[in-house]
């Protein structure tokens, strides 16, 4: 029997399922995580870039390479393991080191990462952080610890999937520049699902940093919206105003509107990106399953609190462009309207004029066809003249024959004219 074809991407397409999966840790052990950014043009990048700036750091270790256009990889580097992954916009490491330092959050855990290299980066940390993740002994060990590690005023801290731990942060950057994370580990949680709690924290405290990039980007902006909105508004005033002439308004209404679609261009991928990143931080800190420890907030709060204003401002300033938008289209409609209206009149104005010069010529054309009726006349009386002067031997006279003659070749012309006019006509 001859197998039915494969589609050519079918297994390429099942295998990215799996391309990426949990890491697997134990308690207790220390994970410390970096997120890459290129300030500028980062969906854009050279991507080689980033495989050149992982393999160095594989190289120092004597680690094998990944495979050549590979956007993940993971492997054991001296006595860390690691993995790195490549995003849309950015590249983010994480490096698992069994057990923990005496020193909670040692600065010194994060030299699996070297300082040359670190500044040899081909962007810029967008966040870094350190997990500590020890055994679950009792609950008063871990308020204590809790009390001695973070800001009581910003902390959030939840048992998480069932209660097989608890997890906490403050989200500041502390005094050696990461965030950091606590986990503490109920007994009888398996190495799979420690490691999926690990990549849930770091993926929250990655794409919280991320959809941040649009509150920044919004800021930068509010004043030259309000300035748009401001200008706008008082086109829209004057053109309500009769004195003004629509030729003056166009221009100003022009450049307000070109500035308004290149804003929205600029903007159009980051507010998207911020969308997708802050749907992404929501649904991470839902599927941990969060349930309050001793009537501490949770992550869900701290975000509702501390996080969702800064993306409804994004929101809100989105809506507020396209609005602008939308009233400049709407202004540039009412100016052509209005151009139209004043053209029409004009159109109105000039046929009028050309009705009052048509019956103008109408009339000059009716007068010089009464003083063509004399003329003509003048000269067929003439050549009747010559034409019956034999006559005048029976004794008329030339000036009786031209008199008798006239009449009746004046009205023979007029009519003759006449005839032609309506015939024309």
């Amino acid at each position: 029997m001859t197998p039915i074809d494969d589609h050519p991407l079918r297994y390429a397409l099942a295998n990215e399922l799996h391309a990426r999966p949990f890491p697997v840790a134990k308690a207790p052990c220390t994970v410390v995580f970096l997120a890459v950014k290129k300030p500028v043009q980062a969906v854009a990048r050279d991507r080689n870039e980033d495989m050149a700036h992982l393999i160095d750091l594989l190289d120092r270790h004597g680690a094998q390479h990944p495979q050549p256009g590979a956007t993940h990889y993971a492997g054991q580097i001296g006595r860390h393991w690691l993995k790195w992954e490549q995003h849309t916009e950015f590249v983010t490491y994480t490096a698992i080191t069994q057990n923990v330092s005496d020193r909670p959050f040692n600065p010194a855990d994060f030299e699996v990462f070297p300082q040359d290299w670190l500044m040899s980066s081909p962007g810029q940390r967008i966040t870094s952080a350190m997990l500590r993740v020890v055994k679950r002994r009792d609950d008063e060990e871990v308020v204590a610890a809790l009390s001695e590690w973070f800001e009581p005023e910003s902390l959030a801290v939840a048992n998480v999937l069932d209660n097989s731990a608890v997890c906490a942060s403050d989200f500041r950057i502390d005094p050696a520049g990461h965030m950091r994370f606590a986990l503490f580990v109920s007994d009888g949680t398996g190495r799979r699902r420690t490691g999926r709690i690990i990549q849930r924290l770091c993926e929250i405290e990655t794409y919280k940093a991320m959809s941040m990039l649009g509150f920044a980007r919004v800021k930068s902006l509010m004043g030259r919206i309000g300035e748009l909105d401001k200008r706008l508004t008082d086109l829209m005033v004057e053109m309500t105003d009769d004195a003004t002439q629509p030729d003056e308004l166009l221009p100003q209404l022009l450049s307000t509107s070109t500035e308004l679609e290149t804003l929205s261009a600029r903007c159009s991928f980051r507010f998207g990106a911020t969308g997708a990143y802050e749907a992404i931080v929501n649904q991470r800190i839902e599927v941990l399953r969060e349930q309050r420890f001793y009537g501490r907030q949770t992550f869900a709060d701290f975000m509702m609190r501390r996080y969702d204003p800064a993306i409804r401002t994004v929101k809100s300033t989105e809506r507020r462009l396209q609005a602008l938008s939308d009233r400049a289209i709407r202004a540039g409609e009412l100016l052509r309207t209005r151009v139209d209206v004043q053209r029409s009149a004009q159109n109105q104005a000039l046929l009028e004029s050309m009705d009052r010069r048509a019956d103008l010529a109408l009339r000059l054309q009716h007068t010089v066809e009464g003083l063509s009726v004399v003329a003509i006349s003048y000269y067929a009386v003439s050549l009747a003249s010559y034409l019956l002067y034999p006559i005048t031997k029976t004794g008329i006279s030339k000036g009786m024959l031209t008199a008798v003659v006239t009449v009746p070749v004046v009205l023979a012309v007029w009519f003759a004219i006449r005839r032609i006019r309506r015939r024309l006509e």
